[in-house]
């Protein structure tokens, strides 16, 4: 009895001890930090299961790492659907509550240098969890409920850095991408605009314009007063940029004379008047510089032939053709 009592006694002591091992070892994988020497990412992304979940938490954080937090991790891959950014040495069990819990870390949407919707929305859909076709026809559907052209819509995109959560549908986005526009829209700027004939739509489509022909941000004030010029004279704009729209292809380095008699509703040479929407996605400062352009009594302008991006202005038709003429030297040998 006293050999039984005594290896029962032993039994306990060794499953006692197992036991708090056990602990020991699986609390110290609680408690142990992300090891990466920078914050990375984690993506559940719509529709995941559980295994993807797991694979997605050892990808992004390591074969180790993530496989604790995958095994800590007890929620859904409904709940835990989002964008998660992980923080070196935070705990694999507060990573794994944060991501159960659904707790997403915000991210942000940045976009400039666009010139047509369908690459906007391809744009966006690399950092967003939906795909291009699913904001297109999200912005088809809020320009038919509210009544306004595509066009319209389109032109209340201003490029800015937005904040907003991975898993934003399209349409949230998109309202706060239009909330940003109508507060850029304040009454200051609506007067100024209605006071040089223009409506907020049409300021759009001039800057974007201007933006089209000039990279230089200090030369842009003038080409917007001389096409602002030109439109109080009922002059066409004839701009070189609306062809390259109208034809699809900017890469398109020199407009022939073939391409000016081009028949569509963005060809500035063959319609009176601004085209019907934007040719690019205009930034805020450009819209500024168009209703505050600066007073002048130029109507043509030339690319400068030394190559530096700049334009020559004036408002003689013989000097601009010697202008034009030096240009085409310089650049094309004729």
């Amino acid at each position: 009895m006293k050999n039984n009592s005594g290896l029962s006694k032993k039994i306990i002591t060794l499953a006692c001890l197992a036991f708090v091992a056990l602990g020991a070892w699986y609390f110290t994988r609680m408690v142990q930090g992300y090891d990466g020497d920078k914050a990375t990412w984690v993506y559940i992304p719509q529709g995941a299961t559980n295994d993807q979940v797991k694979d997605s938490l050892r990808s992004s954080l390591g074969h180790n790492f993530g496989g604790r937090v995958a095994m800590l991790w007890d929620g859904t891959p409904e709940s835990s659907r989002g964008a998660y950014r992980i923080e070196p040495g935070e705990k694999a069990w507060k990573v794994a509550r944060k991501i159960g819990q659904g707790r997403q870390t915000p991210v942000r949407v940045t976009f400039n240098n666009v010139r047509t919707f369908s690459d906007l929305a391809t744009r966006l859909a690399t950092r967003m969890d939906f795909t291009p076709e699913q904001f297109l026809s999200t912005a088809n559907q809020i320009a038919t409920a509210d009544s306004i052209s595509m066009e319209q819509l389109e032109s209340e995109f201003l490029p800015d850095t937005y904040e907003t959560y991975w898993t934003a549908s399209p349409q949230q986005l998109i309202e706060k991408i239009r909330d940003n526009y109508h507060r850029f829209w304040n009454e200051e700027r609506r007067a100024k605009a209605a006071s040089i004939g223009l409506t907020p739509l049409q300021t759009s489509i001039l800057a974007s314009i201007v933006e089209e022909e000039s990279n230089k941000r200090d030369e842009r004030p003038s080409i917007a007063r001389l096409y602002l010029n030109r439109l109080s004279r009922g002059m066409k704009l004839q701009a070189d940029p609306t062809v390259r729209f109208a034809k699809g292809d900017f890469t398109i380095r020199r407009i022939t004379n073939d391409m000016l008699s081009f028949q569509s509703p963005y060809n500035t040479y063959v319609v009176n008047g601004l085209p019907p929407g934007i040719i690019r996605l205009p930034e805020a400062r450009t819209l500024d510089q168009v209703i505050n352009a600066p007073t002048h009594n130029y109507i043509y302008m030339c690319a400068r032939p030394d190559g530096s991006g700049y334009h020559d202005f004036t408002s003689d038709y013989s000097r601009h053709l010697a202008n034009a003429r030096k240009y085409r030297t310089a650049i094309f040998g004729k």
